[in-house]
């Protein structure tokens, strides 16, 4: 299985709850006002009572995503799930006559058009995540999103995982070994690999087959149990843990309930995952959009500048490394002098015989005062113009508005060890260290405040993040 077809699956179910309920709506005004010969309430055009529904459902989906419809553990419960639709269902329609009264504006033509709508929404809604559900069952029996996943561990539960798990068809999920002595399964279940240590199960496997890992007991030293879950982390695995004692984790101690019956601490490199990361998505190209479409007039004006004062190539191109080591080509205006520009930085320092720039670039890449940068290239630096065309790799999905700093595949080796957390995400053309106010940390420090964006991501935290950023840019800090 791809890491994604757990994502590719909220998607589908957000798009098909988006139009169940545009379908649910549009039946229930057919119904009311084509079909019933009785007089309406008030008069609306078919166009501007879909419209209407365009601008409202969104929000109706949002509310799905805050009660948990986009949950695993809720998708896996059938009648959680049909619950918390008729829940969802009675909100949107709460939210739509609270619309309706806010602004003032008449959504439906009679009573009975949200009665209907009401009733409509729900049933259909339950019918597609019938339908989803079935298909992706029979996507499970062709092949397509079923997840390979070792077990760590020789333990009752690990024999209750193998019998759960070993139908892949039902469960999507395919048992590629066992870590622990040898096991003595049952007769149908003897295709399973069995490997004495983690680290011959990883020879063999390779990392391509091993995308998830559930550890069912913690080897007796500490070294052994980092080393699976670093690895986990390294290559962007899913990890997840079982504890022997299963009552010792119940009461504040909250708990990922894997498979719908079996409590499980999971390990996520970060909170953005699932519906977050749909959300900041979402945001992102809206966002960015929005940004560039007000701003054309201004950039027309600012390239015409550009020619005039600083004549050359007008976009700068440089590869840089995003979520999962992806390098891109990172779009900016030039600030740069034309003959400096795509240069290596130490070189040219060298060659002015400025040794210390050259230091302290390869420390921080802060320069209080950089000689290569042209007049106008160094204005545009100023106030972080140049940092605009980026708008397009967000746009493309390269990179997003908040993350960690893209650096050039060459300043991975001065994170360290925290490289690979740090792009478990995408990077961004801003980030919690760019607006830290610390202008003259290292490499390592950064990436420790990054680190935290990382692991502590909310999409207030990048609200947050970005009104700093608008902030510091005003202020002439030069948020990069």
């Amino acid at each position: 299985m791809k890491s994604n077809s757990s994502l590719l699956y909220n998607v589908f179910l957000i798009i098909g709850d988006f139009f169940s309920i545009l379908l649910a709506f549009g039946v229930a005004y057919i119904l009311r006002v084509s079909l019933d010969h009785h007089k309406v309430v008030h008069s609306i055009s078919p166009s501007t009572y879909i419209l209407a529904f365009f601008i409202v459902v969104p929000i109706w989906i949002l509310i799905f995503g805050l009660i948990g419809l986009y949950r695993s553990d809720i998708i896996e419960k059938r009648f959680t799930e049909v619950g918390k639709l008729f829940i969802g269902s009675f909100m949107g329609i709460l939210l739509i006559i609270g619309y309706s009264y806010i602004f003032n504006k008449v959504i439906f033509p009679a009573h009975l058009v949200a009665i209907y709508g009401f009733i409509f929404s729900f049933t259909i809604l339950v019918a597609f995540r019938t339908f989803a559900r079935n298909l992706k069952y029979y996507l499970y029996k062709v092949g397509y999103g079923v997840t390979s996943v070792l077990i760590v561990g020789d333990t009752d539960l690990t024999h209750y995982l193998v019998e759960t798990l070993f139908d892949s068809t039902v469960s999507g999920y395919k048992i590629v070994g066992i870590v622990g002595p040898k096991q003595h399964l049952d007769s149908k279940h003897k295709s399973i690999p069995i490997f004495e240590t983690f680290e011959a199960a990883c020879e063999k496997l390779g990392t391509d087959n091993i995308r998830s890992i559930i550890q069912t007991e913690l080897y007796s030293g500490p070294m052994r149990n980092n080393m699976i879950l670093s690895y986990a982390q390294t290559n962007h695995a899913a990890y997840r843990f079982i504890p022997g004692n299963t009552e010792l984790f119940v009461g504040n101690i909250q708990v990922e309930l894997f498979r719908s019956s079996i409590p499980v601490i999971s390990v996520h490199q970060t909170p953005l995952i699932g519906w977050g990361r749909i959300a900041k998505r979402l945001f992102d190209i809206s966002l960015s959009l929005l940004t560039l479409i007000v701003l054309s007039p201004f950039l027309l004006i600012l390239i015409i500048l550009m020619l005039i004062f600083d004549p050359g190539p007008i976009i700068f191109r440089q590869e840089r490394v995003t979520r999962f080591n992806t390098t891109f080509n990172a779009y900016k205006f030039r600030t740069m002098k034309k003959e400096l520009s795509g240069r290596n930085p130490v070189e040219v320092f060298h060659e002015m015989n400025r040794k210390d720039l050259a230091e302290a670039f390869q420390n921080s890449e802060k320069l209080t005062e950089d000689p290569r940068l042209s007049k106008f290239g160094g204005f545009m630096r100023k106030y972080s113009l140049d940092e605009i065309p980026q708008l397009v790799n967000v746009i493309m999905g390269e990179i997003s508005l908040v993350g960690p700093r893209a650096v050039v595949p060459e300043e991975l080796k001065y994170y360290k060890d925290k490289d690979s957390l740090l792009l478990s995400v995408k990077t961004g053309i801003t980030g919690l260290a760019q607006v830290s106010g610390r202008s003259d940390i290292d490499y390592y420090e950064r990436a420790k405040i990054d680190l935290y964006y990382v692991q502590n991501w909310s999409f207030w935290l990048d609200l947050t993040i970005l009104f700093k950023t608008i902030r510091v840019v005003l202020n002439r800090g030069g948020a990069r």
